[in-house]
């Protein structure tokens, strides 16, 4: 068991020696939404948290969890939980400008209340070309060159904003049905975003989803990574997936994302890759169970992947 950190994760990636930080987040309770009825109440999701034996979690989507600083500080701190990120979604490869104003105005929103409730980063998801519940397609699956440079001029400017005024740390999270989903894809935003100001929340279940390689992407581009989402998928599922090309929302009403360790990738590998780096990151259960069919369902699975995930590498632990 190693010593406790005396600095957050974001700040002790310098070669300091420090333990992985397993947190969760509302996906795992299969909350995607800020308001939905089949969703996990969000109180109760913070109590069930601190009974899973979490310590850190993510906010989720912007209005799930309450929105006024000092309110959601007391919440919070009255469970002993800490923020490890907020999380918006975006698309900077599109140009309407009424769309651009509303993701800047999320941005700014969600940035202001991770800061103020002492986060370090934020997760940025991508707009996915088929819509994540009905599955239509809303786009073209490919960009142009030119979407391409837009893109990376977008993440930029949001990776510079977050940093010069709030103090945040962008974490890019390649996801299924985007246009950043495979390999390929992943490697050419690596190489067309600026490395200090756009890093990867490296989603397990979702590079393997695309076919990438978590462990490759951490042994080519240790620099990129800086936060992760542990997640696995159902090897049989993925399967169908890719030889009936079902959507996102198929996929995940088909039960894709499965419970560690039945699926892929091997999670114990991607801990050791880690702990070769001798940093720290945050490490986030992140299980996509949108919509549970009982409020019963995601304590049971939090508690065993958490215990799980701490059996695995030399270092991993939770406060």
């Amino acid at each position: 068991m190693t010593a406790e950190p005396t600095h957050t994760p974001s700040k002790g990636q310098d070669g300091t020696p420090s333990p992985l930080l397993v947190g969760t987040a509302p996906d795992s309770w299969g909350v995607w939404f800020p308001e939905d009825p089949k969703q996990t109440p969000w109180h109760r999701f913070l109590d069930e948290v601190v009974e899973a034996g979490y310590h850190y979690v993510e906010l989720g989507p912007f209005g799930y969890l309450p929105t006024d600083p000092s309110r959601l500080n007391e919440e919070l701190g009255s469970r002993g939980l800490e923020v490890s990120a907020g999380t918006v979604f975006t698309g900077f490869h599109r140009t309407d400008p009424e769309e651009r104003e509303a993701v800047w105005r999320q941005v700014h929103e969600v940035a202001e209340l991770t800061a103020a409730v002492g986060g370090d980063h934020i997760v940025v998801i991508p707009a996915m070309w088929r819509d994540d519940v009905t599955g239509e397609a809303v786009e073209n699956e490919h960009l142009t060159p030119t979407q391409w440079e837009t893109l990376f001029a977008g993440h930029n400017e949001l990776g510079r904003v977050l940093q010069e005024k709030y103090g945040l740390r962008q974490q890019f999270h390649s996801h299924a049905d985007s246009h950043v989903c495979s390999h390929e894809q992943i490697t050419r935003f690596l190489e067309g975003t600026d490395p200090d100001l756009v890093t990867l929340c490296l989603d397990t279940g979702h590079a393997e989803y695309g076919g990438a390689s978590s462990a490759e992407i951490i042994r080519k581009y240790p620099e990129r990574v800086e936060y992760l989402h542990l997640k696995q998928i159902d090897p049989a599922v993925i399967e169908v997936v890719r030889r009936e090309n079902l959507t996102w929302a198929a996929a995940n009403r088909a039960g894709v994302m499965v419970e560690p360790p039945a699926g892929l990738p091997d999670l114990a590998e991607i801990i050791d890759e880690l702990e070769k780096l001798n940093r720290s990151f945050f490490c986030i259960v992140e299980q996509d169970m949108y919509p549970v069919s009982s409020f019963d369902i995601p304590l049971p699975i939090a508690t065993r992947t958490r215990r799980y995930l701490c059996g695995c590498g030399s270092r991993t632990r939770i406060r």
